[in-house]
């Protein structure tokens, strides 16, 4: 997701905070690569000027020197990226939530639909999509099928062609779900009866929220998008899709901004899991390698049962860690995304991530299928007593040859298994004891040795 500029943006504040002297070559070069950058990324030239102004004035300024001087600039542009990026908006759900989802065709609306009955239903919320897309013909069988993939009902017929009849039909019922998510028709422009047809179905169904979904590759357009929808539906928010196949997603952050639409979620993937709630801070601190905790933790929510998370926990705090809760952390792991993305969300693995070529990456993705794949060919007692296998090497010959694995493999696994049992143990101790400096540093030398990518 946009890493040309989380690399540009990081290269630049590091000439700012590396430079001896921040005389007017220093500060030329910085502005002109900032320019490159944020030009690249789609942004507006107007705003991309408007913040070159602001830096360029602020390291003029005899009054700030050195230390003082540099701060003020990184600080200034932190803000003024954060400005161009708009406001965060949190979605607070009430007793009775209806979603209507608007935009035009191949948008992405009903893709993500699912991603959003995902992310609600995952938090516990009782929820259910409806299709009123009565013009693209495969419409609601596609809906119909995203929803049986997360075994969530929806209703649709395919038979009428009248979006208001169809949710007349299911009115009564809808009454019974906390949150109703709108699945609405498109078109290849804003046209008058697309206007007329969403106004006549917000008047029906009297949405809580409005959401314009728009393709994170239209750039500039989107401003003009923006303003059109928003002054013909009203709309609350903005969600964006496809934000991780395009360099120049921010044209379309931007331009929200600039019309007072505020991005409310991100496509990051096809994935249903690939929904992130869009905070300007958080994302900047992820393009400037910073790490994004938050999202991570959404991330995790999103394709962990809360129930379960739960269980997990109290059996950690047991003492009971096994090589099948192993796999079942291998497992949500893949689901949160791919090691790149996820390392770009811990801080300070964002540098290192730049740092580890494509190869070790799907290296480390391969390793882990062999792990799993390997635990499934164990016996109950194996997993729950991997020392077993290290008393009896007869065993990993066996699971090796049964897994198609390498007993390499399996011993990089009993290993691996073995110290995050120890990390667990230890963590245990520090939270009973609590976490002096001394503790702390004592925890890191320990395991920073051992962690190998």
């Amino acid at each position: 997701m946009l890493d040309k500029l989380s690399s540009a943006l990081k290269k630049v504040t590091d000439k700012i905070a590396n430079a001896i002297f921040l005389d007017k070559a220093v500060v030329d070069s910085v502005v002109k690569e900032l320019q490159r950058a944020l030009i690249e990324a789609d942004v507006n030239v107007k705003l991309v000027l408007e913040i070159s102004n602001k830096i360029k004035q602020t390291a003029l300024d005899e009054r700030l020197q050195g230390l003082d001087k540099k701060e003020h600039i990184i600080k200034i542009l932190h803000d003024e990226l954060i400005a161009i990026l708009g406001e965060s908006r949190e979605i607070k759900l009430q007793k009775q939530n209806v979603f209507l989802l608007v935009g035009l065709y191949g948008s992405g609306k009903t893709t993500t639909i699912s991603k959003l009955a995902a992310y609600y239903g995952k938090r516990g919320h009782n929820l259910l999509p409806i299709g009123l897309d009565v013009h693209r013909p495969a419409a609601p069988e596609q809906l119909k099928q995203l929803c049986d993939k997360l075994n969530i009902p929806c209703f649709i017929n395919k038979e009428e062609k009248n979006p208001i009849k169809i949710f007349n039909e299911f009115k009564d019922e809808l009454k019974k779900y906390e949150l109703v998510i709108i699945d609405s028709a498109g078109r290849d422009a804003l046209s008058d009866d697309l206007i007329k047809e969403i106004k006549d179905i917000s008047k029906l169904t009297k949405p809580t929220e409005t959401f314009l979904v728009m393709t994170a590759d239209i750039g500039q357009t989107a401003k003009k998008q923006a303003q059109a929808f928003k002054d013909a539906c009203n709309i609350t928010g903005v969600i964006i899709t496809k934000m991780d196949s395009t360099a120049k997603a921010g044209g379309a952050l931007t331009a929200c901004a600039e019309v007072k639409a505020p991005v409310v979620f991100i496509g990051t993937g096809e994935k249903p899991q690939d929904l992130e709630t869009f905070d300007p801070e958080a994302f900047l601190s992820r393009l400037l390698g910073m790490g994004d905790l938050k999202s991570l933790m959404e991330k995790i929510h999103s394709v962990v049962d809360k129930d379960k998370i739960a269980e997990q926990q109290k059996r950690l705090e047991e003492g009971k860690f096994t090589l099948d809760d192993f796999a079942s952390q291998l497992d949500s792991m893949s689901q949160v995304g791919s090691m790149d993305k996820i390392m770009s969300m811990i801080p300070g693995l964002g540098n290192v991530k730049e740092k580890i070529t494509d190869d070790m990456m799907q290296q480390q993705e391969n390793k882990t299928k062999h792990w799993k794949a390997a635990i499934k060919s164990m016996t109950k007692a194996e997993k729950e007593n991997p020392e077993l296998l290290e008393k009896q090497t007869s065993r990993i010959q066996r699971i090796a040859k049964g897994s198609g694995t390498t007993t390499s493999d399996i011993r990089m696994l009993i290993k691996q298994f073995r110290m995050l049992n120890e990390m667990i143990k230890s963590q245990s101790q520090i939270a009973e004891k609590g976490l002096d400096q001394k503790t702390m540093m004592k925890f890191a030398k320990k395991f920073g040795r051992k962690m190998k990518f």
